[in-house]
């Protein structure tokens, strides 16, 4: 089920491992607990790279964990207790993903649970790591069943710190550009951005734009003039919280237990992949909520360890 040291990132050993079941295939990375490929039928679902080294120097974040806080921060800062915290920035004037070195970025331990057809990532990020604040030991299990894929995410801190995990497959079905997908999101409002893509702290209604996919809508329809999407929707609590699809191509179901959606139709992947040929849909918290006291706090404690989890069922 594992290969160690099938490749070498930054000159250490990567391993991987393989997850089948029916005719569902999953393959990881210790390297950014990177979700290399998932096939059904043959078929891949998610964009990857054919050498597994050229996630090394990724900069788009192909399948990987982003964090310790997912998208974006403004300005690489926020207070915590009464104290400044400073983050490296590696999105212009922001901190994205858990900065240049973030967990998307790091070495993980793999191990083997033959018996739950899973594999256990897990992490340890010591305090003042990436500029955060505390001790966060991180674990991800993914497992693979005949008719779903599951990520359980899990972090336990030694004091309060920020943590807001994101699963970053970049899904596409059928192969080629995007357009022909059609998806349905349990959403009736989204998070408007500034020029920097941060969040302005108040959520409007997805009624007549184009990110308005309460009912299933292909996505060069709702996208016409191919601008691209990239923002956080507010999930409804609906499950399940979104439904992609494609002609010819199973049907994707995504149940999550967290508020928002980051939803962003890969306009800007480059080299290997093309603009609009993938499709994100993150769940995770509110990006910038550490700045924005009226989003879900994202502040984890050691009473209250964070826990996040992801199913993709299969039709």
């Amino acid at each position: 089920m594992i290969v160690r040291g099938h490749t070498h990132i930054h000159g250490r050993a990567v391993d991987a491992a393989r997850l089948a079941t029916g005719n569902m295939e999953v393959t990881l990375l210790s390297y950014g607990a990177i979700t290399r490929d998932w096939r059904i039928g043959g078929r891949s679902m998610i964009l990857g790279y054919d050498d597994p080294a050229d996630y090394g120097d990724d900069p788009f974040f192909l399948g990987i964990i982003a964090g310790r806080v997912a998208n974006r921060i403004a300005g690489g800062r926020f207070s915590l207790d009464g104290a400044d915290v400073v983050l490296p920035l590696n999105d212009g004037a922001n901190h994205l993903h858990g900065g240049p070195r973030g967990l998307g970025k790091r070495h993980w331990q793999m191990e083997a649970d033959a018996s739950a057809n899973a594999v256990r990532l897990t992490c340890v990020s010591g305090h003042g790591d990436g500029g955060y604040p505390g001790r966060a030991a991180f674990e991800v299990v993914v497992s693979l069943s005949e008719t779903r894929l599951t990520y359980e995410m899990r972090a336990e801190v030694d004091r309060p710190t920020p943590i807001n995990l994101a699963q970053h497959n970049y899904y596409n079905l059928t192969g080629g550009e995007i357009w022909d997908h059609e998806l349905q999101i349990a959403a009736d409002e989204y998070l408007p951005i500034d020029e920097g893509s941060i969040p302005l702290g108040h959520a409007a209604p997805v009624s007549g734009t184009i990110r308005d996919f309460r009912a299933s809508r292909r996505i060069g329809a709702a996208d016409a003039a191919h601008e691209g999407i990239d923002h956080c929707m507010v999930l409804t609590g609906d499950q399940p919280a979104a439904v992609l699809t494609a002609p010819g191509a199973p049907t994707l179901r995504f149940f999550t237990d967290q508020p928002g959606l980051q939803f962003y139709t890969g306009k800007y992947l480059a080299g290997a992949h093309e603009p609009f040929t993938g499709i994100c849909l993150e769940p995770q918290g509110f990006p910038d909520a550490v700045n924005q006291p009226g989003f879900p706090s994202l502040i984890v404690t050691p009473d209250a360890p964070y826990v996040q989890r992801l199913s993709i069922e299969v039709d």
